[in-house]
């Protein structure tokens, strides 16, 4: 949503998941080899739908720079910016310069929403990336000075998104365009609402609540959330094993589910089975099918 917003401003031109220029760095910041990371891409569903061009002459960081170079010149806008879920760190790899805008929304209602996306088969392991997203945040943002990070809040957006964008702009560089609110013209994300504030409320029980608050709570009160004041809970080895269990076969029915039985066993041998052939054309197929999910 904020990146359909930005996106709007006559001046600013965003990319959206931007994980392909970081996921192949290795944990150290050594560049991919580029003739694996050109194979690699050639399946990757998001930099696919791009239609960016790969100039073989360019090293790595040229060619992930070149990425955005060319989504500016498409759109013919000065600014240009990513959204980057994971891995943000090795940004600075590529940009030692970068500027970043730090967006959070409740690991609650974080933790819901991956198991509707087929993340994670329950809301303890579905809380675990934005914890570990989060973590991350706290130790890059000690690495920058001020002047080079933002944070906005999803709840704030929701509530006040003419103020926050204002501000988001101040930081980015051009006035606020009220364009940047009218990105549900064409796009599926509705107008800013208030009702999706806070849902894990009314959508969670109790004991997921509990559940949650027990991996995330001291960094939910540290990003400025309140606890939900239930009792704090404490989980044995056990549970946490068949927490993990069903995690595993939430993920398994969602991926069985949405491929069907004969590609989710065709992708499952073939991987296994080491026929990069055969996995790349199911890879395609299964590109196909998560595109018609995720429009």
């Amino acid at each position: 949503m904020l990146r359909l917003m930005l996106s709007h401003h006559p001046q600013i031109a965003w990319c959206n998941e931007f994980e392909y220029v970081v996921d192949q760095i290795s944990r150290d910041g050594q560049w991919p080899p580029l003739d694996q990371y050109y194979e690699w891409l050639q399946t990757h569903r998001i930099f696919r739908a791009t239609g960016f061009e790969l100039d073989m002459g360019l090293t790595y960081p040229q060619l992930a720079n070149s990425f955005l170079v060319q989504k500016r010149d498409r759109t013919d806008k000065p600014i240009v910016g990513a959204t980057v879920h994971r891995h943000f760190n090795r940004l600075l790899k590529i940009w030692p310069d970068a500027r970043f805008i730090h967006i959070i929304r409740d690991g609650r209602d974080v933790a819901r929403s991956n198991i509707g996306m087929g993340w994670a088969g329950n809301v303890w392991t579905g809380v675990q990336r934005w914890f570990e997203v989060e973590s991350l945040w706290q130790t890059l943002s000690h690495q920058l000075t001020r002047d080079r990070w933002i944070e906005v809040t999803y709840e704030a957006l929701i509530s006040n998104p003419e103020q926050e964008l204002t501000r988001l702009c101040d930081f980015i560089g051009p006035t606020y365009d009220p364009g940047m609110l009218s990105y549900s013209q064409d796009s599926s994300f509705e107008f800013p609402d208030p009702k999706y504030i806070g849902q894990w409320q009314r959508k969670l029980s109790d004991h997921q609540i509990q559940l949650i608050e027990s991996k995330i709570a001291d960094l939910l009160v540290a990003r400025g959330y309140e606890l939900s004041g239930l009792p704090p809970i404490q989980l044995s080895p056990l549970a946490e094993k068949q927490l993990k269990l069903q995690d595993w076969w939430g993920r398994f029915q969602f991926r069985l589910n949405r491929y069907g039985p004969s590609l989710f066993a065709q992708d499952y041998l073939a991987r296994n089975l080491g026929l990069k052939s055969w996995e790349k054309q199911l890879k395609l197929k299964i590109n196909g099918i998560d595109a018609t999910y995720l429009k």
